[in-house]
């Protein structure tokens, strides 16, 4: 491999790892192993700490195909509680209100999901990196400041319901860039008159980059030679 040259990788994303711990990982083992200070080491899309899955790095020269990579559509496996709400939207934060599920079936569940297929506006969720005035949105919201973000155009898709149960279902979602599967569990839990927080996301695929194809960090055998 010549990673200078640039080298494009393919890694399956550990849980609570975040996106930066990963490239700053391989970034460290490339440098150790070819004896330089600094290489360019890049990643083609943000995963949260807690979701794993695909995760394109790019090194040397070939980061400077990171944007078009950005843009290629992505498809997840969410695993959503239903009846209960986060100010997170994920495990992050604590439950702050709780709502029935009785009257949550099924076929509500899956009505209600295509509803969220096609061209949709999605307001994103405070803990996220969207810039407010120049701050992350996610650090005013540690501090408790209130932000108001701006609704985002995107693409769904398609969305499929892999499971059901009452307090929790899993989902397969097929999205553009910007989409935050969060915020689409929050919506999806209001859409049920309910409450709802995502418990666990895997990115399963970008463009036709699926997760058979992905190495784990400890599979990187540079770092064994």
């Amino acid at each position: 491999m010549d990673f200078q040259e640039g080298e494009v990788l393919y890694f399956d994303k550990p849980l609570h790892w975040t996106s930066f711990d990963l490239v700053n990982k391989i970034r460290c083992e490339i440098s150790r192993f070819l004896q330089v200070k600094k290489i360019k080491v890049g990643h083609a899309g943000t995963l949260d700490p807690l979701a794993t899955g695909v995760m394109i790095v790019c090194t040397g020269k070939a980061t400077k195909k990171i944007d078009e990579f950005q843009y290629l559509t992505k498809e997840y496996v969410a695993t959503v509680r239903l009846g209960a709400t986060t100010p997170s939207f994920d495990l992050e934060t604590e439950v702050d209100a709780v709502y029935d599920t009785k009257h949550i079936t099924k076929e509500a569940v899956e009505a209600v999901l295509q509803r969220f297929t096609g061209n949709i506006k999605q307001i994103p969720p405070s803990y996220s990196a969207v810039k407010v005035q120049g701050d992350k949105a996610y650090d005013l919201a540690r501090k408790g400041i209130a932000v108001e973000l701006k609704p985002k155009l995107l693409v769904i898709e398609e969305i499929e319901l892999l499971s059901f149960r009452p307090d929790e279902i899993e989902v397969r979602v097929v999205c553009s860039k910007g989409t935050y599967i969060r915020a689409l569990a929050r919506d999806i839990g209001i859409a049920l008159d309910s409450g709802a927080h995502l418990i666990g996301l895997q990115r399963t695929r970008i463009g036709n980059i699926t997760l058979d194809k992905c190495m784990k960090i400890d599979d990187f055998k540079i770092l064994n030679h």
